[in-house]
């Protein structure tokens, strides 16, 4: 079965007004996912050891100290705080780490956690792009250290370059980090002489205007036969859907049935090297109409690798 795991929490996380990483996001989502008959769990509270395993304690310090009474407040232009943010964000890396637990102990064959904020735009220390905390590498992280996995694979579909992720598992040889994404845009990382400290790391930027078609070829010829070649334990989807044609912050051109072919893909080959273990985690997509298609579409097809 494929198992939802979600908290109200995220919906505490309250941006001001205009801001494109909104609540109305998981809102949405989760009202798309609603008649797929999914399995639910609570996503539970990170603990601080388990940001520990990415972020050093003065850093978890300072973002909790900034967290504010009332009102919102910046960490920069893109990243905000509100009261509800520090729980929201520990219930994003929580929920991954549970996923990760149901999944490496054959509870559920796959997982999907609708949280928000985002995570992998958070470097070890340094909150950016909507993100606190390094979600999808805490949860690698976690399945290597806590679970004894040999090798953990994270693959990032979202539009902008995972560079959180990429910061966080550079050093893991353990660990091989896949992002494809919009080259130019923001944060402006993810070249591919970014290789990672052991030849774990694999940028592959998209020109703008990279529609479906031609973003299932890179798939197909460069990131298929690596993910193969690395054979993972369990494969982490870093589930960004804002390289859809609607999306307002990017100008990729994918539609809904490209995460589909691309979640079918990705869950084929967790079939042939890991069993089929797959936790997939919510990034980014900002245009709430492709965002909840597209999340539908993507969980459709784990629901389907899991029968």
């Amino acid at each position: 079965m494929t198992t939802l795991i979600t908290h109200a929490d995220g919906l505490t996380h309250v941006t001001p007004d205009g801001h494109p990483e909104r609540v109305a996001r998981l809102e949405h989502v989760l009202h798309a996912l609603e008649p797929l008959g999914l399995r639910r769990e609570t996503a539970p509270l990170a603990t601080e050891d388990d940001l520990l395993r990415c972020h050093p304690q003065d850093y978890i310090d300072r973002i909790r100290a900034k967290v504010p009474s009332k009102g919102a407040v910046p960490l920069d232009a893109d990243t905000w705080l509100s009261p509800g943010s520090w729980n929201a964000a520990l219930r994003a890396v929580g929920g991954a780490i549970r996923a990760v637990d149901l999944v490496t102990g054959g509870e559920t064959a796959n997982a999907f956690c609708a949280t928000r904020p985002p995570g992998h735009h958070a470097e070890t220390a340094t909150p950016m792009g909507f993100c606190l905390f390094g979600t999808a590498a805490i949860a690698a992280r976690h399945a290597l250290d806590a679970k004894g996995l040999a090798r953990v694979a994270v693959v990032d579909f979202d539009v902008h370059h995972g560079n959180g992720t990429q910061d966080l598992l550079w050093n893991e040889k353990r660990a091989f980090f896949v992002s494809s994404h919009q080259s130019p845009l923001w944060p402006g990382t993810g070249a591919p002489a970014e290789r990672g400290a052991h030849d774990n790391v694999m940028n592959v930027p998209l020109a703008p205007g990279t529609d479906g078609g031609a973003m299932r070829k890179v798939y197909e010829s460069r990131v298929f036969p690596r993910l193969r070649d690395f054979a993972p334990d369990l494969l982490i989807l870093s589930a960004g859907f804002d390289a859809h044609v609607e999306d307002p912050l990017a100008s990729l051109e994918w539609e809904e049935d490209d995460f589909r072919w691309l979640t079918r893909e990705l869950c084929a080959i967790a079939a042939e090297v890991c069993g089929g273990r797959v936790v997939s985690t919510l990034e980014g997509g900002y245009d709430l109409e492709a965002l909840g298609a597209s999340a539908r579409a993507h969980v459709e097809e784990l629901q389907e690798a899991a029968r």
